[in-house]
């Protein structure tokens, strides 16, 4: 089997082909848009193809990203279309293609990846860990008329003052959209959503049945569905209780003609607490996995709460990222994490029950860790995701460490992640 690199010399008809024998069919109307699409990402060298005898057996890509991270930005590869022919399946070809992704996006430096699976088994074997679910909450367009007001004995955080408008934006404001979507996901101390670079935050802004409003700390993105019955809210993000509030008041102005609005949003969305209706619900749940294929780069890269401070050794073992093997420190403080080897006299050291740490006087309130904690890439994926020790050690994704460890990492990694969008 030939696995490649995909580029604007091939045909984006044999993906079309299989996409359509994988997937399903794909409407006439939006091949146009499919088509741009693919281009561009086979032109960015985002695509591989595995050929059979000449011919395109299967194919998968990945999306240049951004994933915060407790507030901070990393980059992420998103793994998406991963498709296989009918007649292939079972063969081994999936796995030798996503093995082969994985190098790719280790080759381009991004130290994280994300993909929604159709399966599990493939994906866990290569690395990949359920990290999170994208939810969607359905509302009755009635309980958005009036939300419920302040507390009046909580003093309130905005500046008195108008009520913050919102403009509508288009394909030209994609860098606005990008410097608003981050600051409010770095205010909030988001882990989990995505943005994507400007090219294609264009594209999407650009999709004539999506209509998109932009504030100083907000943004807000909608489509109609089922003709004019449903609003479908696909980003609705603001840092402060006016925008917040601004935002969603505008969804409620379609509340005469819409009688349902459905809405992505995180766990901890705050229309969940201004609603005055019992009948908002979380009415689906998608999971998507995670896989770390930089282990030093995820941890410098990513955000930690205030406050935790702590330093242990990890026994890391993956077999698919050999660079990872080994005994490695991690130590977290003033919100910041690193990952460094611990050389082999650590792993004597750490057998016999003694801390493998040579950074001189500890600050005050710092845990330290004796006992290694041993983790394969599922178990720090899931881990680095803010998984609770606990589970992954009744999961068997976690051997190892000490009790008082399991209670500093947890505080230290401990995180609700959620995604916003489908890829």
């Amino acid at each position: 089997m030939d696995i490649r690199e995909l580029g604007p010399g091939d045909d984006p008809g044999a993906l079309l082909d299989l996409s359509v024998r994988a997937f399903g069919p794909i409407a006439r109307a939006d091949r146009p848009r499919w088509q741009d699409i693919t281009s561009a990402a086979m032109g960015a060298g985002q695509y591989l193809g595995a050929y059979e005898r000449g011919q395109l057996a299967a194919a998968a890509r990945y999306h240049d990203m951004i994933q915060w991270w407790h507030g901070r930005p990393l980059p992420m590869a998103g793994v998406a279309n991963v498709m296989v022919a009918p007649e292939e399946r079972g063969r081994g070809t999936g796995r030798a293609l996503m093995r082969a992704l994985l190098g790719l996006i280790s080759d381009r430096g991004y130290p994280i990846s994300v993909l929604y699976p159709a399966t599990l088994a493939l994906y866990r074997s290569l690395g990949w860990e359920i990290a999170g679910g994208m939810g969607q909450l359905t509302i009755p367009s009635r309980a958005l008329r009036s939300l419920a007001a302040p507390d009046p004995a909580v003093p309130r955080d905005d500046p008195p003052g108008p009520e913050p408008r919102l403009r509508r934006c288009g394909p030209a404001d994609a860098p606005r959209v990008l410097a608003v979507l981050g600051r409010v996901h770095q205010a909030l101390r988001d882990c989990g959503p995505n943005t994507r670079d400007e090219s294609a935050t264009a594209r999407w802004l650009g999709d004539e049945h999506r209509f998109a409003y932009l504030a100083p700390g907000g943004f807000l993105a909608y489509r109609w569905q089922h003709g004019n019955e449903e609003l479908l809210v696909e980003r609705a993000v603001a840092s402060s209780p006016a925008t917040t509030r601004a935002i969603w008041g505008m969804v409620a102005s379609h509340s005469s003609i819409a009688q349902t609005v459905r809405a992505s949003a995180g766990p901890a969305d705050p229309v969940q607490w201004l609603t005055t209706d019992p009948d908002v619900r979380l009415s689906s749940r998608k999971a998507w996995m995670l896989r770390v294929v930089d282990a030093a780069a995820a941890v410098a890269g990513r955000g930690f709460p205030a406050g935790i401070e702590l330093t242990t050794v990890l026994r890391l073992a993956d077999p698919d990222r050999p660079a990872h093997d080994g005994w490695w420190t991690l130590d977290v403080g003033g919100s910041k994490g690193t990952l460094t080897p611990a050389g082999p006299a650590a792993a004597g050291l750490a057998s016999a029950g003694t801390t493998p740490l040579a950074h001189g006087p500890l600050a005050p309130g710092r845990h330290t860790s004796a006992a290694p904690l041993a983790l394969g890439p599922r178990g720090f994926a899931a881990l680095y995701a803010g998984t609770p020790l606990a589970t992954l050690r009744r999961a068997g994704l976690a051997a190892g460490g000490d009790p008082s460890g399991d209670a500093a990492l947890d505080a230290a990694f401990g995180a609700d992640p959620f995604l916003l969008e489908f890829f």
